[in-house]
């Protein structure tokens, strides 16, 4: 079987499934169900967990390309941190309170660490140059696109000219044509976003349009972007804590209202003025 390096832990134990031994596969059936305990899990504990030997792990691990159990658990445990949700996934707590307490703990730890490293003037100063922008772009990929929009929708309340990317049915370089020096274009950053996440960045920056970045990726201080607000999103469970994203997108709107002077409470008027015309609220 040709074994390629570049792979990762899942897809490996995949594609080696026709030619494992039985007890073998039923080990890859057992990591296959659930991928992240390997992560905290000791080569006799999974080995406990299937059925198998010791031996067998050790023989297992190295047939899909890893020199030892503790390489194998160090690739599943780093995937975790940046990659598929499936690898975050472990045995399920038993007890529904346990976890609902372990989430909200999560929760505030990763509100304390975004807000204790959040440069409050930096989020003024977006503010302020979204004010000033001639057109304000939004983009978010995957996770980040409910968050993109949700903060568009807000800013628009008393920006005239929101702009949410990408754009149902269009291509990304349809609105990117429009990118104009002095814009704004803030991105949601999150992980396992598409390339093309960096590209309309780069894009924008070459344009001269001004660019924000919220998320949690590690390239984020090397992306071209004059703000950047870094936000923990670590969790213990599949899927990661957006909560502190959606704090500080919060917090951008709450500011944009916040300083929007008598042209934004205008705006915000004539749109309650249309909400009573039209009845939909």
């Amino acid at each position: 079987m040709k074994k390629t390096t570049s792979r990762s832990f899942i897809s490996r134990v995949r594609a080696s499934m026709a030619d494992l031994h039985p007890s073998e596969r039923r080990l890859a059936e057992t990591v296959l169900n659930f991928p992240g305990d390997m992560a905290g899990y000791t080569a006799s504990e999974v080995a406990e967990l299937a059925g198998v030997s010791n031996a067998t792990v050790s023989r297992f691990v190295r047939k899909i390309g890893y020199r030892s159990y503790e390489e194998a658990r160090r690739a599943v445990r780093d995937a975790g941190r940046t990659g598929t949700a499936l690898l975050r996934f472990g045995t399920a707590e038993g007890d529904p309170a346990h976890a609902v307490t372990a989430h909200l703990e999560q929760s505030r730890l990763n509100l304390e660490k975004t807000y204790n490293e959040l440069d409050f003037k930096l989020v003024d100063d977006i503010v302020g140059s979204l004010h000033a922008a001639p057109k304000v772009w939004l983009a978010g990929f995957r996770a980040g696109y409910p968050l993109a929009s949700y903060l568009a929708w807000q800013i628009g309340q008393v920006l005239p000219s929101v702009r949410l990317l990408p754009k149902p049915g269009e291509t990304l370089a349809e609105s990117a044509a429009s990118f104009g020096a002095t814009d704004v274009l803030i991105v949601l950053s999150l992980r396992r976003a598409p390339r093309t996440a960096a590209s309309v960045v780069e894009l924008a920056h070459d344009a001269g349009v001004h660019v924000g970045i919220i998320g949690d990726v590690a390239e984020l201080e090397a992306m071209p972007a004059r703000w950047r607000v870094a936000c923990s999103t670590a969790s213990k469970g599949p899927l990661l804590n957006h909560t502190s994203v959606l704090a500080v997108c919060n917090l951008i709107a709450t500011r944009t209202l916040e300083l929007a002077g008598p042209e934004g409470r205008q705006r915000m008027g004539r749109i309650e003025d249309i909400h009573d015309r039209l009845g939909e609220l």
